[in-house]
């Protein structure tokens, strides 16, 4: 690529790319592109100016010279993963619906002879005195009442400018707020918009492979199994379970599926396994659907967000009682007049969104993916937060250090054994053994029949006649009673310490200890620290894995509190104790059995690697690279909600004042209006600002 360096500075580079315009999609594609090399640490490319601005890390700067050199878009379009809807149209159509507002003003307020806005300024106050009008015939005295007031005044007293410029101000507030809403819902349909790459797909002779998503094709059938996401509408051919399609109707429970029963792209199995056949490859109206169920809901909203607006509204019978009550007192109609210009609605209802849209950006510059204002709030408000170990605590990529065989098993084959197995049920210690049996170039044909998945237990199945069960110490030697070959007890409780284990047992035999490694991330005490000093009182961490390896993960990261060999039902019954005792909780998980826990929590937090249903549910997901994206979330969700605060505040100290300038009459009403805009414009302002920046 052809490019030319505009300036730089330590760690900061702008680039010039030579092209005489930019599609949003060549836009997006290179900046995915730069933003997956690992020496970038933000990028944002203008599709207008054809210009980059990339950060990266400090003496990266020859890797990033070779990376612009080496970009071919042909290339990237075959190998880099761009957002089938990127935000970058939506942003333009409302950067472009502002500024045609403001120019229309500019150019009526400047350039139009007087009769000329005078006939505009009325034409466009209609729709405000018919909204006002129908309030009242509603019975209701709310802000269109008061905006139609004050028009009306305005405009009756030939105040055609004071009229233009309250129709002026509220058309922003109608904009930003619009603009906060589909920002919300593309942001959240994004999310919901899970890519899945492969999935297991039967043959016509019985066989399951597994198969690229785009060589799926309508009446193929795959198959579906506990934890994963369904990638495909279709109908279910065989099989029986529990599907979660909340994020497609709106239901809050699982929905029972069997065969017959439709099923859509984005749903995620709860539980169960089904055999579907595909009806529509593409996948093509999931999008639709995720969008039109959210503008219907109110999930996005804040309690914050809808606070301003109940007292916006609360206000206008004060208002146009001051209002009365200065003309009663005064018969002065410029004093009444200049008190209904005074509207506290305008700052509420603009300032509230504006900050809540500009925490949601701020927080995606920190790969911080925020599903709508009310989980900034719920996030600020906690005061426990719980999280899982593996995955999470600890790093998503352990690994096998060891297979101790028992009962004269190779250990090869135990291997080879296992990663058949999990490989159908994807969480990161499955991983680690699929990768293991990869490394050592293990390959197995699908010998097993039916496999089940017992969350946060293990997976049993059988082979040519043999049940073979692979879990944890509580399912292997608890729930399915198998046994320790005689003699070797004593390797058995020599198994070292410093390992996770993972049991496999053949016919109620113990065969095979798999040895995981999964060493704590590096951030991970100095986070829960941090955590602490920013005010969450009490942080726990909870565990399917063993007391020993729980209580030494607990005192190398320093938790309040630790729970082991716990099942996904006690995490969201723990979860719902704390809420008892008046607490909100967030929690953070990357796997199937956090997502009951996800869904009770006030504030579900899902690492980006973690398993389909985790993020499904979750309402923030961080980063896997860096656990210290749960401080900087904490950062901006208080700093939004110091913003906020902060602007009721000035917002209903600043009109106050007015009102009783107002009423005294040393403020006229076009000064009042003025100053009520000017003060408007000047906390919107400064509600844009990156809250980070402020500390």
């Amino acid at each position: 690529m052809r490019c030319r360096i505009l300036h730089e500075s330590n760690g900061r580079m702008r680039v010039h790319l030579f092209q005489n315009r930019m599609t949003f999609e060549e836009a997006d594609l290179l900046e995915a592109y730069l933003q997956e090399a690992s020496p970038v640490t933000k990028v944002r490319v203008d599709d207008r100016t054809c210009n980059a601005v990339i950060c990266y890390k400090a003496d990266r700067r020859e890797e990033i010279l070779h990376l612009l050199s080496a970009y071919d878009r042909q290339e990237a379009q075959t190998t880099i993963t761009v957002p089938v809807h990127s935000s970058r149209a939506l942003s333009r159509t409302y950067e472009d619906k502002m500024f045609f507002h403001i120019a229309r003003r500019g150019i009526s307020r400047f350039l139009l002879p007087v009769p000329v806005r005078t006939v505009i300024t009325v034409l466009k106050a209609v729709p405000y005195i018919f909204r006002g009008l129908s309030c009242l015939a509603r019975g209701k005295m709310e802000v269109p009442v008061l905006d139609a007031a004050s028009i009306t005044v305005s405009m009756l007293r030939s105040e055609f400018d004071t009229a233009g410029s309250v129709m002026f101000l509220l058309g922003i507030g109608d904009i930003m707020e619009e603009w906060t809403h589909r920002k919300s819902v593309e942001d959240l349909a994004g999310a919901m918009s899970l890519n899945v790459d492969r999935v297991w797909m039967r043959t016509d002779d019985g066989q399951e492979v597994l198969t690229g998503i785009d060589e799926i094709r309508e009446g193929d059938t795959i198959l579906i199994r506990t934890g994963n996401m369904i990638p495909l509408d279709g109908v279910v051919l065989e099989g029986d379970g529990m599907v979660n399609q909340s994020s497609i109707t709106g239901e809050p429970l699982p929905v029972h599926k069997r065969v017959g029963s439709l099923i859509y792209a984005g749903t995620v199995m709860d539980e169960g396994e089904l055999a579907v056949t595909v009806r529509e490859a593409s996948g093509s109206g999931r999008y639709d659907r995720i969008v039109k169920m959210i503008e219907e809901s109110e999930k996005l909203k804040s309690e914050t967000e809808d606070k301003a607006s109940h007292l916006a509204d609360r206000l206008v019978p004060w208002t146009l009682g001051a209002t009365a009550l200065t003309w009663l007192l005064t018969r002065n109609t410029a004093r009444a007049a200049a008190i209904l210009m005074v509207d506290f609605c305008c700052a509420l209802k603009l300032s509230m969104p504006i900050a809540v849209l500009s925490a949601m950006r701020e927080a995606g510059t920190y790969k911080i993916s925020v599903k709508g204002g009310k989980f900034l709030e719920n996030y600020s408000e906690a005061s426990t937060i719980v999280f899982d170990k593996t995955g999470t605590l600890t790093k998503a990529s352990p690994s096998v250090r060891g297979v101790v065989p028992f009962n004269g098993t190779d250990p090869d084959e135990m291997l080879r054994l296992a990663a058949c197995l999990e490989e159908h049920y994807p969480h990161s210690m499955a991983n680690a053994v699929i990768e293991e049996a990869r490394r050592k170039n293990l390959e197995h044909e699908e010998k097993h029949s039916t496999v089940e998945y017992l969350v946060a237990h293990g997976i049993a199945s059988s082979i040519d006649g043999h049940e073979v069960r692979i879990g944890s110490h509580h399912f292997i030697f608890e729930d399915e009673k198998a046994v320790i070959p005689e003699g070797e007890e004593e390797a058995f409780r020599n198994l070292p310490d410093e390992y996770s284990h993972l049991y496999l047992a053949v016919d109620k035999v113990l065969s095979a200890v798999i040895l995981i490694e999964d060493p704590l991330k590096e951030e991970a005490a100095d986070t829960i620290r941090r955590l602490h000093g920013l005010g969450v009182s009490r942080i726990v961490m909870m565990t399917g894995d063993s007391e020993r390896t729980a209580r030494a993960v607990a005192e190398k990261v320093g938790v309040d509190d630790y729970y082991s060999e716990v099942l996904p039902e006690e995490k969201a019954a723990f979860i719902r104790a704390e809420h008892e005792a008046g607490r909100k909780v967030i929690m953070v998980g990357d796997g199937v059995n956090d997502s009951p826990a996800l869904s009770e929590s006030d504030c579900g937090v899902a690492i980006n690697s973690g398993a389909a249903i985790a993020r499904e549910i979750a309402d923030v997901t961080i980063s896997e690279d860096d656990l210290r994206s749960m401080i900087t979330m904490k950062r901006i969700s208080d700093g939004l909600m110091s913003r906020i605060h902060g602007n009721y505040r000035r917002i209903l100290s600043i009109n106050s004042f007015l009102i009783v300038m107002a009423a005294l009459g040393i403020l006229p009403s076009s000064m009042t209006a003025l100053l009520h805009n000017a003060s408007t414009i000047a906390i919107s302002l400064k509600s844009m600002t990156d809250l980070l920046n402020e500390e």
